[in-house]
């Protein structure tokens, strides 16, 4: 078989979802089916496959994401399962990063839920083509329709069923296939491996027609020989409707949709064929761009083993019986293990000691990968997160991997001093498998400081250095990330002199400050006339504001959303240092940001509740007591209500134990990060109260 041939053959897929819409178990489902297992693991006794770490078979979530290859019709199927919380969504982005395609699955039941519209976001972001798998039809409540339009209204997106259900809730049994207008049931007793074509029930007829109809007219859009057959009224085949649907997904014109219920072993052998059909080989993908690091031009490498080898590392984790795991996407050429190969992102030459095809945790040595494959390295010592791998003699630098911000921090102390000598070098080590996970030592208070995505990820991290690590420790209350900023124009000005007797300390700074529009950051322009400040103080008085920012103005939180233009100044012959301009920058801009009404800004985070109507009242006079605003409600199944709100990060902590109280334990949330909002005045004089004992005076 060629290489070639071998591409076309090859899917690299991830499965992505909102928490709890059954991805594990359909994972399972696809390896069972495929023959890569031989017993089907389920999530809730803690033995799926797939979630292989502790923490998650005692939680029955996904934390990590985890990479499997198995075989379909002789094609070779690389599949990512991702984690569906909000808190790992880090695992998500690097995986969407580096997949040709996705399956997006929705439970029948929840439809779009918030966790779905992220990972949907983050899938549109890399231009990742996409197709649905509507999961749980058997659940009560399941409504297949529903979720197909809430993926239209919510997430903009071109839904085409390509499949219906054949019964729902308890009666689901089947799908009917509206290309070749076929029903294929299931048996009961046969774990999901047989299933009979028939002809499609009566009771269905007049809706499957409705359907196909539909479909077609999508797919003609997405072809034009198609759409003029359509059109002249000639009939099309299901090849030609096939085709032209693949056409359309491949271009992220149309979502085909499909449905089943993965724990009760129906409809994953169509989601396979699906895959096939319908997501993108390595070849269909166009040649990634990345630029040339000898003279920053544009470069680009083709989907093919004869060109120039280069990889982008999307994941570092650290196996405890091989030691450190660089997980590797190729996207052109091959390399065999041994060989020497070019960090260009860090311009080091790095050796590939041993090459692992992953399947979980468990791993199969290779002796070389090509184009189009996703296996772990070891050896790699120097090469992080976002680092791209190639050819020394041909290098290309690929775009990396971009991370949210952490947004919540907590302060964590070893119990003993043997514990003490442990911490730094473990809490190192996660933070380079997990790019959304920060330590830092606090200068005032020397406290070690943690930081995540939320309580949970946090609550992993303390259970992993334990597990892992055999590192006991301490954690504090968790302590939300504020950011300062500024709510009007002002100028600073600062001469910094100090004469000791020898050569003496100069430097003379005037900057003005303004609020920039919300996310977009902290700007420094230069706009001098007259060489005021020689050019070579400006990088030092640059560094200077930056440190500023980064300490804070009035509360030491890091401000942002400022815009910063050095206008003027003054410098000594003699006097004049880079110590003395990073000063006067410095102390330039927190002059201009005190006379600039500066505050507080707090994270905010977008919050969805279902909950049961009859304590609706109560959770939303719970909302609003936690400084949170309604955005909107809408009807969710069984009778349920879906609220929508944004609440303040600060008011979250120990939610989920009041809203289990609340209501009896019937009612579900999630959330996610919005954006950063002003404080009230009050709650900003107290948070600067406890963040530099004092109450800020009335500005």
């Amino acid at each position: 078989m060629s290489t070639e041939h071998k591409l076309e053959r090859t899917r690299n897929i991830g499965i992505a979802a909102h928490i709890d819409a059954g991805k594990t178990t359909t994972t399972e489902r696809i390896l069972f089916y495929t023959g890569r297992l031989h017993r089907m693991g389920e999530v809730h006794e803690g033995a799926a496959t797939m979630d292989w770490m502790p923490q998650e078979q005692e939680r029955g979530i996904t934390i990590t994401s985890a990479a499997t290859t198995c075989f379909w019709r002789d094609y070779r199927i690389t599949i990512i399962d991702t984690p569906g919380h909000v808190d790992f969504t880090v695992e998500v982005e690097r995986s969407l990063r580096i997949l040709d395609g996705v399956v997006a699955v929705f439970c029948a039941v929840g439809g779009v839920q918030p966790q779905s519209e992220t990972v949907w976001r983050q899938a549109r972001r890399y231009n990742v083509p996409a197709i649905a798998y509507v999961n749980k039809m058997d659940r009560t409540g399941a409504d297949f329709f529903s979720v197909v339009e809430k993926m239209r209204d919510r997430l903009g997106a071109n839904a085409i069923p390509v499949q219906i259900p054949v019964g729902e809730e308890g009666t689901f049994r089947g799908v009917v296939d509206l290309i070749r207008m076929k029903a294929f049931i299931w048996e009961h007793d046969t774990l999901g491996e047989e299933f009979a074509e028939e002809e499609i029930p009566a009771d269905l007829q007049e809706l499957a027609i409705q359907w196909r109809e539909r479909m077609i007219e999508a797919a003609a859009e997405a072809d034009d020989g198609l759409m003029e057959k359509y059109l002249e009224g000639e009939s099309v085949s299901a090849d030609e409707i096939q085709f032209a649907l693949r056409a359309g997904a491949l271009a992220n014109q149309i979502v085909p949709v499909v449905c089943g219920s993965s724990f009760k072993n129906k409809g994953v052998q169509p989601l396979l064929d699906a895959v096939l059909d319908y997501l993108p080989s390595p070849i269909d993908v166009a040649a990634v761009v990345g630029t040339d690091p000898r003279d920053e031009s544009e470069a680009k490498r083709a989907p093919s083993i004869e060109a120039p080898f280069s990889a982008l590392a999307f994941k570092v984790t650290t196996d405890p019986y091989v030691g450190r795991l660089t997980y590797l996407r190729v996207y052109s050429g091959q390399v065999t293990k041994g060989s020497y190969i070019y960090n260009a992102s860090k311009g080091k030459r790095e050796r590939l000691g041993r090459i692992l095809r992953m399947h979980a945790n468990h791993r199969e040595d290779v002796d070389k990968v090509s184009a189009g494959e996703i296996c772990a390295a070891v050896g790699l010592r120097d090469t992080g997160t976002g680092d791209t791998l190639c050819s020394e003699a041909e290098p290309i630098v690929l775009e990396s991997i971009t991370f949210p911000e952490p947004v919540i921090s907590i302060a964590i102390e070893p119990k003993t001093q043997a514990d003490h000598d442990r911490l730094a070098t473990s809490l190192a080590r996660l933070s380079a498998e997990d790019p959304t996970f920060r330590t830092h030592t606090d200068v005032e208070s020397g406290q070690t400081i943690i930081s995540g995505m939320g309580e949970l990820h946090l609550e992993i991290i303390q259970d992993r250095l334990l597990r892992e690590f055999k590192v006991d420790a301490n954690v504090g209350r968790p302590q939300v990330a504020y950011r300062e900023t500024i709510t009007r124009p002002a100028k600073g000005e600062m001469r910094f002199v100090r004469q000791t007797g020898g050569r003496g300390q100069y430097g003379h700074v005037v900057l003005e400050v303004e609020p920039a529009d919300p996310g977009e950051g902290t700007v420094i322009e230069i706009k001098i006339v007259g060489g005021a400040i020689p050019r070579e103080f400006l990088p030092a008085t640059q560094k200077g504001i930056q440190e500023a920012m980064d300490a804070g103005v009035f509360a030491g939180f890091k401000v942002i959303d400022v815009r910063v233009r050095i206008v003027d100044g003054s410098f000594h012959d003699v006097d004049s240092s880079e110590m003395a301009f990073k000063v006067a920058g410095s102390m330039a801009f927190k002059d201009a940001c005190r006379k600039a009404r500066p505050t507080i800004m707090e994270p905010m985070m977008r919050m969805e509740v279902i909950t049961p109507e009859d304590y609706l009242g109560e959770v939303i006079g719970d909302i609003n007591s936690r400084r949170g605003h309604v955005e909107g409600m809408e009807p969710a199944p069984g009778g349920a209500q879906g609220l929508r709100a944004v609440v303040p990060l600060a008011e979250m902590f120990g939610y989920a134990t009041a809203i289990r109280s609340m209501t009896q334990g019937r009612a579900t949330y999630s959330l996610e990060p919005s954006h950063y909002e002003e404080v009230p005045a009050a709650v900003r004089e107290e948070i600067v109260a406890k963040a530099t004992g004092r109450v800020m005076a009335t500005r």
